[in-house]
């Protein structure tokens, strides 16, 4: 079990521990919301740039916001207060189940056969995306763990964070994304767009159709946001430009702990740095201010027509 205490500050930021110290629940759990973001892809109209298949930082989890099915709505939330997958519709009818220690498979089962009896049918496309190693969800028996501890306080965090980029993301006019959280990647993120086209992306994302990330990038953008750090070492903040203008890399940003990561190709801001300052939310904010400064000042972007 992880043993973690709360910042001594006004904010409440949680401490988050490295990603080791709780890789299997980060990966179990990671696999459990590529079940349920795949159900809402399935049946949800088609949103530019994936947005109609995010979920959504709640106030006790992540949920997915009403799904269309036939006459009615429903969602699907991960109660990460009481440690649930709660599913209820617009009829009134409701399914739910213990979050604890499963497997994937197992977890895959139960969600089918909850909205199976509240009439909802769907079959999704059961391998994992954005993963090197992609076990199917039915197959998968070797992702088993659930640290409940762990999983609230990285809710807690995202609490905080969300409430920081939605008031970064309103003082923009332009195309901007909601505050959604990818569960390809497992990262909370907000996109700004120039709009202006961008160059074709490459693609070659693990188990990711080359297609789905050329729609994504299909327009110039800076993007920020946060994810828990596998192959990092430590959760932390990101923004990045695509296509990145001459100079991003070398350009000057905030907080000074920030720095540019050569082999991901995008800026980083470690979250203990935010976590135990004195005003996280202004460290955050600078981070985020600064790094698309760079990238809309050195990207030429009409910043007088996108911004407040």
């Amino acid at each position: 079990m992880m043993t973690t205490s709360t910042a001594n500050n006004s904010n409440h930021w949680p401490e988050l521990p490295s990603p080791d110290k709780w890789e299997d629940t980060l990966t179990t759990v990671h696999m459990w919301s590529q079940v349920i973001g795949k159900i809402r892809l399935e049946l949800s109209p088609w949103i530019n740039h994936s947005w109609g298949s995010t979920l959504y930082v709640s106030s006790n989890g992540l949920t997915t916001s009403p799904i269309p099915t036939e006459n009615f709505t429903f969602e699907i939330d991960f109660n990460f207060i009481d440690h649930k997958l709660e599913i209820s519709t617009s009829n009134g009818a409701r399914r739910s189940f213990d979050l604890e220690p499963m497997s994937v498979a197992d977890f895959y089962a139960k969600t089918m056969k909850a909205l199976q009896d509240l009439g909802i049918k769907v079959k999704i496309f059961t391998r994992p995306v954005e993963v090197e190693i992609a076990i199917p969800f039915e197959e998968d028996t070797t992702h088993t763990s659930y640290d409940a501890d762990a999983v609230h306080h990285f809710w807690k965090a995202l609490v905080q964070m969300n409430r920081v980029l939605t008031k970064f993301r309103a003082e923009f006019i332009g195309k901007v994304s909601p505050v959604h959280f990818f569960w390809g990647a497992f990262d909370l993120a907000v996109t700004r767009f120039s709009g202006r086209k961008a160059p074709k992306h490459p693609g070659g994302v693990p188990n990711c159709a080359d297609w789905v990330m050329e729609e994504a990038y299909s327009h110039e953008l800076s993007s920020a946001g946060f994810w828990a750090g596998p192959g990092l070492g430590e959760p932390a903040f990101y923004s990045y430009a695509y296509p990145a203008p001459d100079g991003y890399s070398s350009a000057e940003v905030k907080p000074d702990s920030a720095y540019y990561h050569e082999e991901l190709g995008e800026f980083v801001l470690p979250y203990r740095d935010v976590q135990s300052a004195e005003n996280p939310d202004a460290v955050l904010l600078k981070f985020l201010q600064s790094t698309y400064d760079a990238a809309a000042d050195l990207g030429e972007w009409d910043r007088a027509a996108l911004e407040k």
